[in-house]
């Protein structure tokens, strides 16, 4: 219907939903007259004309949809009507650059060729123009500013791009991998602002998450099993094979405390992170079971996601609830409170079933070793810790560093997009750059326009992840994937270059962030002769120990920065850090 002499509005509410909504279009002409009625809009002898679309629904949180959303449109459009097209323009661009320009990137020799995105990808899979691996890289962080902003909601598993009213899996938050994958960019991308509707969401999930865990466990704190949505459901959905699978909000919990590592924002770890951790570990102190024949502490009933079937004592669950438990254990003595609860995590943490290799040479997905060598499913849950935690290391437990990688090769390369683009970061953290950039090659080929198959996967024209039919958590997998090839970041440790491929001789990247609050200002390569030009400024004053690609041969620093050879690392120099100013660093390395 018409509004006004230059709104159109649509008006209408969800079939068998609480919420209404309104869209809403202002129509500008520049040198001539518009005509609106109910039927349409009508723009007569323009030099040009100016579309203004706003859309609102009664939404204000998952227990109240109050709001009018006629009233919302109303003040939006009120707020842009006066601004001429160039500011809008202007204001627009503005925004986007001040978190977008914080991360530069070039990989390799080649100039990026002036073609069409599909020929380009068709162009990448032949090895033949290594400038896309940078344009992919970016693209994530175009795709996670566009749909994850703060007072927004997060990223749902098609970005916010779906357009049908009945989406693949809802669009909802399945979260025992694929809406962590979506912000795993977010942090050493320099994007921690996009991190903040999911920690919105949290907040959210740890209330509804309090009534789950004691109405299904009678248990103290909260919990999320592998699914939510904009209502906030905590509760077991779907088959049981994959739907009891306790461990999603411990998952999700652990990028608060991620954030906090990055940023070392203390406030933000007191009032925001530390009481949805804590609950979370609060849950896990009731629910952990002794095992009869080891004694060990077992997570159970659960599944290791999406495979296997309903079990006691999945690896993936033990990974992330030590690393749960790590967290709030380093949280309360950060914050110097509940040191009795700090001490009880410590000790039931000693207790929690072990990593464990088994009789093909792998890490064990479950409690016994029943792993199926023939099993090519695309979830690799078991690897948790390897990525995306780091529990296991080359340089911490180098057994169960290659029965991880023995894991990796017995499951195979194949999958949809998400799963391909969790290789690419698997494979950075064994060290095997030229199998990364192999697997980013197979994520970047070109899938038919058909979003109704649920056969293949690759990419579409416009470079969306093509997770059949289609999902977006495979472009910010493969963002986090290629930086995982230029940095990792561990607590008190730099690898830098440790996953470098071939294809990548030379190359600059600027405005990485890393934990500890250090930012690279500067990452800039030359393989040919094992150098690197490396910028650091951190926010606090600290030791750093680095590696560069193999090993560190030599450091040249400015006058007053101490550097060391590390105690525990080989090819590692440890570098003091003053807070807050920027240090120059060339370094020489050799690769192992």
């Amino acid at each position: 219907r018409a509004v006004g002499d230059d709104q159109l509005s649509l008006q209408g509410m969800l079939q068998d939903g609480a919420l209404t909504f309104e869209a809403r279009v202002l129509v500008r002409a520049e040198g001539g007259s518009v005509a609106v009625s109910d039927s349409g809009a009508v723009v007569t002898g323009a030099d040009a004309a100016t579309l203004i679309l706003s859309a609102a629904t009664s939404f204000v949180n998952y227990r109240d949809v109050s709001a009018d959303p006629v009233r919302r449109n109303d003040e939006r459009i009120a707020g842009v009507r006066g601004l001429p097209y160039e500011t809008l323009r202007r204001n627009h661009t503005a925004d986007h650059q001040r978190l977008f320009r914080r991360v530069s990137i070039r990989l390799g020799e080649t100039p990026a060729p002036d073609l069409p995105t599909d020929e380009r990808v068709v162009r990448f899979k032949e090895g033949r123009d290594g400038g896309l691996a940078a344009l992919f890289f970016q693209y994530g962080r175009y795709l996670l500013i566009a749909s994850s902003r703060p007072g927004g909601q997060p990223a749902t598993l098609q970005g916010l791009w779906n357009d049908r009213n009945d989406p693949p899996w809802d669009s909802k938050y399945t979260v025992n991998i694929n809406t962590e994958m979506n912000y795993w960019p977010a942090e050493p991308t320099n994007l921690p602002e996009c991190h903040e509707p999911l920690f919105d969401l949290l907040a959210d999930v740890a209330a509804t998450g309090s009534a789950t865990a004691r109405g299904h466990y009678d248990a103290p704190g909260w919990v999320l099993h592998h699914n939510t949505d904009l209502w906030r459901g905590t509760a077991p959905i779907n088959d049981a094979n994959h739907g009891i699978w306790p461990t999603g909000g411990a998952w999700l919990a652990g990028h608060l405390w991620q954030h906090y590592a990055y940023g070392l924002d203390e406030a933000f770890l007191k009032e925001r992170a530390y009481p949805i951790m804590k609950g979370a570990a609060l849950f896990f102190l009731d629910y952990l079971a002794e095992d009869p024949a080891t004694g060990w502490l077992i997570s159970g009933p659960s599944n290791s996601p999406e495979n296997g079937g309903l079990v006691m004592g999945p690896t993936m669950d033990h990974q992330i609830i030590r690393d749960l438990f790590a967290n709030v254990i380093a949280a309360s003595e950060i914050l110097g409170v509940d040191a009795e609860l700090r001490n009880r995590l410590v000790e039931t943490r000693k207790r929690i079933a072990p990593n464990r290799i088994g009789r093909l040479g792998q890490l064990q997905e479950w409690l016994h070793d029943v792993d199926d060598p023939e099993n090519k499913h695309r979830h690799v849950s078991h690897l948790w810790g390897l990525h995306p935690g780091f529990e296991i290391t080359g340089h911490t437990t180098p057994d169960l560093f290659r029965a991880a990688r023995r894991s990796l090769e017995l499951r195979g390369d194949e999958g949809t997009g998400w799963s391909k683009a969790w290789k690419i970061n698997f494979r950075a953290r064994l060290g095997e750059g030229d199998n990364a950039y192999r697997m980013l090659q197979t994520l970047l080929t070109l899938t038919g326009s058909d979003k109704t198959s649920m056969t293949g996967s690759g990419v579409y024209p416009n470079l969306f992840d093509a997770h059949p039919p289609f999902q977006i958590d495979g472009n910010f997998g493969a963002t986090a994937g290629i930086t995982e090839m230029l940095i990792q970041s561990y607590p008190d440790l730099l690898r830098l270059l440790p996953a470098l491929p071939a294809a990548w001789p030379t190359g600059r990247v600027t405005g990485l962030r890393a934990r500890g609050g250090v930012t690279l200002d500067t990452l800039a390569w030359n393989r040919n002769e094992r150098l690197l030009d490396v910028t650091l400024t951190s926010a606090v004053a600290q030791p750093l120990t680095l590696i560069a690609a193999g090993a560190v041969e030599t450091i040249e620093a400015p006058a007053g920065i101490s550097i060391r050879e590390s105690d525990g690392i080989p090819g590692g120099r440890v570098v003091m850090l003053p807070a807050g100013r920027p240090v120059r660093l060339q370094i020489r390395y050799r690769i192992n």
